[in-house]
């Protein structure tokens, strides 16, 4: 499936129980699959609410010796100074918008879709949000940062997003993206995003990974951001 080509195979999805009036597109983190993510969703569902977790391309990661595993974009390193890949950032990032495209000839008004993703696929869904002209209905960004951040407040002056309201969640004990960062990514968002709308929730002892706490407040988050309609 994971050709030259970048292709990668289809979304795990988890339906909704009824009439999808609503969506959720989540991203994985480097070197995972959807599926984990599409079980945790479907764990928190909403009966109204279409949860689409895609599966990144696979491709070498510089970060981890060129070995080539899924990934949204190419990583060098996870230090706030490291060098980016911002020709594969845009590039994601529009395939992503094309994702949100889909769902919306399928039916599902971009405001009544939530973008969020974990690690690198959060970074991914906080650069596709504040750069996209799609208006949505939330942001999720897990144990992240925001990529090519130096681009910003610039990068999203055409952004429909500024007053989309975000949860952003971190790990107080994450070894691997570090509690600082997420705390320099909120104080950064607060500075393009409408500042009330940034709520950003740490979890003590948490490492980069996800607890029971911090998914009934995703769920919180879902149920407020996409209410179901009649």
């Amino acid at each position: 499936m994971c050709g030259n080509n970048m292709s990668a195979p289809l979304p795990a999805i988890v339906p909704a129980v009824r009439k999808a009036t609503a969506a959720v597109i989540f991203l994985h983190g480097l070197g995972d699959t959807g599926h984990g993510w599409a079980e945790a969703m479907a764990s928190i569902r909403s009966p109204h609410v279409k949860y689409i977790c895609p599966h990144a391309p696979v491709m070498p990661v510089s970060l981890n010796m060129n070995m080539a595993m899924p990934s949204w974009f190419d990583i060098f390193g996870l230090s706030p100074d490291s060098q980016e890949d911002g020709a594969g950032i845009k590039q994601a990032a529009e395939n992503i918008k094309t994702l949100i495209d889909q769902e919306v000839r399928n039916g599902i008004p971009s405001d009544r879709i939530i973008l969020g993703g974990f690690s690198q696929g959060g970074a991914l869904s906080l650069y596709t949000a504040l750069t996209s002209t799609q208006k949505l209905a939330g942001i999720i960004a897990l144990s992240c940062w925001l990529p090519l951040r130096s681009s910003f407040p610039q990068a999203a002056v055409n952004s429909a997003n500024k007053d989309t309201s975000v949860l952003q969640c971190h790990g107080e004990s994450d070894p691997l993206v570090p509690l600082m960062f997420g705390s320099l990514t909120s104080q950064k968002l607060k500075t393009i995003i409408n500042p009330v709308n940034v709520n950003f929730k740490t979890y003590s002892g948490l490492t980069h990974s996800s607890c029971t706490q911090e998914m009934s407040d995703i769920k919180q988050f879902i149920e407020k951001q996409l209410p179901p309609v009649n």
